[in-house]
């Protein structure tokens, strides 16, 4: 049986990347890819179980291809989730995956201070 697969989608900046590597170890049973969006391949998305996605600022230019990919697949089977530490980025990532019709579990938004391992667990509980 192959192992169930994650993947984390990032704008690649240091403070995303803070919260995509606990979300990463929370994950122990799976195989885990955190991606940045300007290397993102749309068979990694296709192939994983659950996914994350997460950005600074909303509308990276990073996206683009994602933004463009998701408004033009169905991942309705699949559970997601998205988080920032920004509203206006969450909000941003929210709207792009509604035409996919993947599983939008609740977003997580973060101060960067409170950004840590405890924080990603609990919220992570509420979605599995």
């Amino acid at each position: 049986m192959s192992k169930k697969k994650a993947l984390i989608i990032t704008d690649g900046s240091k403070t995303i990347r803070s919260i995509a590597l606990p979300i990463k170890e929370a994950f122990a049973g799976y195989k885990v890819k955190i991606c940045p969006a300007k290397r993102f391949d749309g068979t990694d998305l296709l192939a994983a179980d659950i996914f994350f996605i997460g950005c600074k600022r909303q509308k990276p230019k990073s996206f683009a291809y994602l933004e463009e990919m998701l408004s033009h697949i169905s991942l309705a089977s699949r559970k997601c989730s998205v988080f920032s530490i920004n509203e206006k980025a969450i909000n941003y990532l929210s709207t792009i995956l509604k035409d996919s019709e993947a599983d939008l579990k609740e977003p997580f938004l973060i101060s960067e201070e409170k950004i840590g391992k405890a924080a990603v667990n609990k919220w992570l509980k509420k979605l599995l």
